[in-house]
Parts: C-alpha cells; structure tokens; sequence
C-alpha cells in the first residue's frame, strides 16, 4: 500500500529530525546549515545571522542551540515573568530555554516534537542545565497535547513550514491559548508561487522550503482559526541568503523568512 504524499512527507520530516537529534548535525534550509558540520561556532553562527544574542547563546545548555531556526521569536514574544509559554517543535530545546529564563520560576514553557529523540534530547538538556520550569511533550503540532485555555504565549521558530496542515496548527495554538494570548512565530514563508518540481520534492519539505505557504494563504489560516491583529513581516534580506544556500534553484525570489504574530481577541 503506497503512502499518501502527506503522509510520505510527514515521514520524511521526522525521519530527517531524527537523524539530526541522533547526530548531533546543525541546521536545516531555514538556518541554512543543512550540509554543515555540528560545532558550536557553526550553530552558534547559525543563531547570531538570524537574531539571536551572543549573551543567549551562553545562557542555554551546550547542544540545545542546534542552528534549527530562522528567526529569533523571543524578540517579538515579549514575554513578562509568570506566563505559560508553549513552542511548537521544540527541537533540542533551545527557545525553550530562552523562554524560561524571562518567565521566572513562577512560569512555565511547554515544548512540543513529534520526534521521540528530540524529546530525549530537549530533556536531558533541561535536567543537566536546572531546568524546573521547562517539560517536554511528544506529540504533533496538528494535535497539541496541551489542555484547553493553558498558554499565554504560543512560540514556534521554522516548524510550521514543516507541517501539511498548516490550518489545523492555527486551529490548535487558538485552542490552547487564553483569551489575549498571542502568536510569536519565526517561520520561511512563499512570497511568489513555487515551481511543481520544488513543491513535489520530499527532500525540500523536510529541509523547511517546500512546504512554505503564500503569505496571503497563511493570513486567511490564521483569520479562519480565529485570530485578530494578524500580521506577517517578510524579511527581504532572507532571500539572498535563500539563493546562497541552494544555488541554481532560484528560491531567493519564491521563499523567505518572515515574523507572524496575532492575537487570541
């Protein structure tokens, strides 16, 4: 029986971040790391050219900045001591840390992979570092195990790219947040159509590109699930970086970064 293309590349994608939590290798398409070596100086390159600090890099466990992002959601959160923040594909962890140290003790992060060795990763990161305010969930973005009305914040940084239900992902984070939480997401987004061949390429999905939707298309997602306050910043400068790391392919004119934020009214 032949898999349906979702599920081929829902597969792909975990196969892909399996590995990474395995080996240790940095970065995927969207930190533009995706053939790099895993180092420190390679990952923590990485963060600093999408927006990070050299002073948050320090802050975290060794291992858990993974050179996985594409922007710095942290920088558009503002979060304030005591809230519940929940990130959508928290990888190693990294954000989750960022995330607990402006929360206090009174506050909580809730991390969410579908990946159980990112999972074991994230939290043997979490108890080696002190970490008591961060948990680690297994689970899928499409269908957050988190309860109802529990978030203050919902976080993600290039995952929801990942996902072929982006539509559900937004129904999901509305559900979970409170009334007045708020969307911080650092994501690669579509600013032009993309060639069949790309979008047709399991490869390109898991490496964050071809899964990206039309900004217009994610603006009416997010609407629908019943959001307010929408709004999706495309950073222009990404594009050349695009065009860097995939040579001949011409993405630098169809993909980019971007920052969506919105409201639970």
């Amino acid at each position: 029986m032949h898999m349906s293309k979702d599920s081929e590349i829902r597969e792909a994608v975990r196969r892909r971040y399996s590995e990474t939590a395995l080996s240790g290798a940095a970065g995927c398409g969207c930190g533009g790391g995706c053939c790099s070596p895993h180092n420190t100086a390679t990952s923590g390159a990485l963060a600093i050219s999408v927006g990070y600090s050299e002073e948050e890099l320090q802050s975290v466990p060794e291992g858990a900045n993974m050179g996985l992002g594409c922007g710095n959601p942290q920088a558009i959160a503002a979060l304030t001591p005591g809230e519940v923040v929940v990130d959508l594909g928290s990888g190693g962890g990294f954000d989750c840390f960022l995330a607990a140290r402006q929360l206090g003790a009174a506050g909580r992060v809730i991390g969410v992979d579908m990946t159980p060795e990112m999972v074991e990763k994230a939290r043997r990161n979490a108890a080696a570092a002190g970490f008591t305010n961060v948990t680690f969930r297994l689970g899928e973005i499409e269908h957050l195990p988190v309860a109802d009305a529990e978030a203050d914040v919902v976080l993600s940084n290039c995952v929801i790219n990942l996902s072929t239900d982006k539509a559900q992902v937004f129904r999901e984070a509305f559900r979970v947040l409170k009334s007045g939480g708020r969307l911080a997401i650092t994501d690669i987004v579509a600013v032009a159509d993309m060639p069949e061949d790309l979008r047709a390429n399991v490869m390109l999905h898991a490496e964050c590109l071809a899964g990206a939707a039309r900004v217009e298309a994610l603006e009416e997602m997010m609407r629908q699930a019943g959001f307010a306050q929408v709004s999706i910043r495309v950073n222009p400068a990404s594009a050349q970086m695009m065009d860097t790391m995939f040579p001949g392919l011409g993405l630098g004119g169809v993909v980019a970064s971007a920052v969506l934020e919105a409201v639970k009214a």
